[in-house]
């Protein structure tokens, strides 16, 4: 056995033993696990746009502890056990990677996507419909990046990528006329459809929404950290500044942005 495998069966080993005599790992169930799996991919997400490649092998080692528990879980009830759980992967890796297990052939990236999602489709069992795959608890951005992704794949897309400049130009304009009329629920509507065709544009141009976005908000933290940072030096408060006394400063933090 290597040293990967020595490891891992050291872990499940610890695993076994935390479940038997651990009295909180004992209580623990799949319900009670599923918020924290969860926080951990986001403590995973956040060590990742930060490039902090020791925290990311924190995080990978703690997703990799909720992935055994929940198999330790699942044995103790005869559902499955960690065995189970690699060999699916193993035989899924496998099947839906033709071109390297057997021997079709592809000329890109896209095509093994494209190939990926139609095997996903053909699976026994596996999803009947396109769509039927998107997780419904996905974050409703991550989900409409997801369902363009898995649309594209069938053939349901632009032909030129520049046409989707034009279906956001759409919704805009009828965003705009709908906060006109001041139907709130018409309002919303139109601004999901300008989002959508917002994350259809960046999908388009090989920009991850979600990454994107989180992009902004750290950099408008960091700009508005500066603007109260200053504030307090000159020993004002934020509500007593006009807003031209706000932006003169907010001007003088994008000016620090790469210093």
């Amino acid at each position: 056995m290597n040293k990967a495998g020595k490891a891992f069966e050291e872990l499940v080993k610890i695993m076994d033993e935390l479940r038997e005599k651990c009295p909180w790992d004992r209580e623990q169930t799949f319900e009670s696990i599923r918020n924290l799996t969860i926080e951990e991919t986001y403590e995973l997400t956040d060590a990742l746009l930060e490039k902090d490649y020791q925290n990311v092998k924190k995080e990978l080692g703690d997703l990799l502890l909720h992935i055994v528990f929940y198999s330790k879980i699942a044995s103790e009830s005869n559902l499955f056990n960690i065995t189970d759980v690699i060999d699916q992967l193993s035989k899924k890796l496998i099947y839906r990677h033709p071109h390297i297990f057997g021997t079709e052939q592809v000329a890109s990236a896209s095509e093994v996507l494209e190939n990926w999602e139609q095997i996903k489709m053909t699976e026994k069992g596996g999803n009947k419909t396109v769509l039927s795959g998107v997780p419904k608890s996905l974050s409703a951005l991550i989900k409409a990046n997801r369902i363009q992704e898995k649309v594209r794949a069938v053939g349901f897309d632009w032909e030129v990528r520049t046409q989707v400049w034009d279906k956001v130009e759409e919704e805009l304009a009828e965003l705009k006329g709908e906060i006109e009329t001041g139907d709130s629920d018409r309002i919303e509507a139109e601004f999901g459809d300008l989002l959508f065709s917002m994350v259809n544009a960046a999908r388009l141009y090989n920009i991850d929404p979600e990454t994107a976005l989180e992009r902004t908000n750290k950099k408008f933290i960091k700009r508005f950290g500066y603007l109260e940072e200053k504030t307090i030096k000159q020993g004002r408060s934020l509500k007593s500044m006009t807003l031209d006394e706000m932006n003169e400063i907010w001007e003088e933090a994008k000016g620090s942005d790469n210093q």
